[in-house]
Formats: C-alpha cells, structure tokens, sequence
C-alpha cells in the first residue's frame, strides 16, 4: 500500500500515539491518576491509644522527647506538684496590667468557655457539672484563693491540681494570664 494512504495511516498513527502521550505526560487534574502503589496512597491510620508493634511502649501515641516545647508554649520552667506551684506563685508575675480592658475581655470570654462550667459565672463553685453530681471547687472568692499569687494560679491552670485537670492544651499562656486577670476583677467585687 503505498502513495496518499499509506500518508494517511502514519498520520493517524502517529495522531492517536501523540494524544495518548499527551495524556501521559500532561494529566487532566479532574480525573483521577493512575494509582500502582496504593500503600503509598492511602496510608492506614491508627487510633491516637491503640495499641502498636512497631512504636516504642507498644503505643501509637508517644511522649513528647524530653525538652520539647510545643509552638505557643513557654518552655516548662516548673514541674507538676505544691512546692513548684508555691515556686511558680513567687516567680511568676501576671504580664497583663490591671487597666488593660482588652485582655480583661478576652479573659471574661476564655473564662466563660473554660471555667465557669465549674466554677459558675461568679466564681463561687456551684457551675453546671456541680449541679449534676461533680464535686464542688473551691470557690475563687474565698480566703485562700483571692490569696494566691498570679504566678501560683498560673500554675495551677498549666498542671491542674486536685479534681482540677490541666488547660494548658485548651489554653495558651497569654490566654492563661488573661483569664487570672478576670478571676482577679471576680474576686474584687466580692471576695469573702
């Protein structure tokens, strides 16, 4: 077969080669690619508790190593415990000024997200958990509360203490300090 339709055929040819190498080297990015390596792909997940063979502790979830300092974070000057609470409370002073209206807000509004399920939108320990059976916190209006230093409820907030759990994963420092400030303006307008 020669002459025009021999030409035809190459054309053809070579055409329909082209068009299947164009989609080869340029893919349409609405259709799904090719996928050879599914593992790669769709990587299998585990449970944050589950357990694991091939993690250290047979957990999925580690430790942080020792002297990581997660982003936001203060480096952990203190440990867990009373005597690096009452450390902390003479360390430690609130960087936010009394008259700083903002922070003072904020702290109202971190103090009714966080707080006030225990300790009530007063401070007085009677929130909404305590109503249903939790034990009741001190109330930050009393004597030994409105008496602790900033640095010493700063603490207290970052490692919990007693039935108290930790914020220091719900709240940043600066949001810590915030929320201090606010307990403090509850526990001037009526400490007992």
């Amino acid at each position: 077969m020669k002459g025009p339709m021999s030409y035809l055929l190459i054309v053809v040819v070579v055409g329909l080669a082209m068009s299947g190498l164009k989609s080869l080297l340029i893919p349409d990015p609405t259709e799904r690619p090719l996928e050879i390596f599914t593992e790669m792909v769709y990587s299998k997940a585990s449970e944050s508790f589950s357990p694991s063979g091939y993690l250290p502790d047979g957990m999925t979830q580690q430790h942080l190593v020792e002297g990581v300092v997660p982003r936001g974070s203060l480096a952990p000057r203190f440990g867990p415990g009373t005597e690096e609470a009452q450390r902390a409370g003479r360390e430690l002073t609130n960087p936010i000024p009394e008259n700083d209206s903002v922070a003072l807000e904020a702290g109202r509004k971190l103090y009714g997200t966080y707080c006030s399920v225990c300790h009530d939108p007063l401070g007085d320990g009677m929130g909404p958990v305590v109503m249903r059976g939790m034990l009741p916190p001190p109330s930050l209006k009393a004597v030994r509360a409105v008496g602790l230093p900033d640095g010493e409820l700063f603490h207290i907030l970052s490692y919990g203490q007693g039935n108290m759990a930790s914020y220091a994963i719900q709240l940043n420092a600066k949001e810590r300090w915030q929320v201090i400030r606010y307990v403090r303006s509850l526990q001037e307008k009526g400490a007992r």
